[in-house]
């Protein structure tokens, strides 16, 4: 039975770049503040409202759960979140549907892939 993504996407960049950040490792909500920075180049940064807003929605939906700490010397405040198997494959299903997008932008902009060296 093939899964229907419809009802999630597009996503927001917000979750978007949440799941990219979880995609490597389990992270903390600061953890995943700072993966997006980083994997942005700092042009796109999560305040804690809108993570913590799209975390519970992603937690609700099932897109990813919390998990357990890492370590005992972590805070034992500090939720570590991580994706759910669903939540993964919606990611891929996401990341397909984005490299669509720019493969059309690319056909009808005639603007040809960088070339790397």
């Amino acid at each position: 039975m093939e899964e229907d993504f419809a009802k999630f996407l597009p996503l927001s960049p917000a979750a978007l770049h949440i799941l990219l950040a979880l995609a490597g490792e389990d992270r903390h909500g600061y953890g995943i503040m700072q993966e997006v920075a980083r994997q942005s180049d700092g042009r796109y940064k999560l305040g804690p409202g809108t993570l913590y807003d799209n975390l519970e929605k992603l937690l609700n939906e099932g897109v990813v759960e919390e998990c357990a700490r890492r370590s005992s010397a972590d805070d034992p405040r500090r939720r570590y979140y991580r994706l759910t198997g669903f939540g993964l494959r919606l990611l891929g299903t996401e990341i397909t549907r984005l490299e669509g997008v720019v493969r059309e932008a690319r056909f009808h902009l005639k603007v040809r892939p960088e070339r790397a060296g």
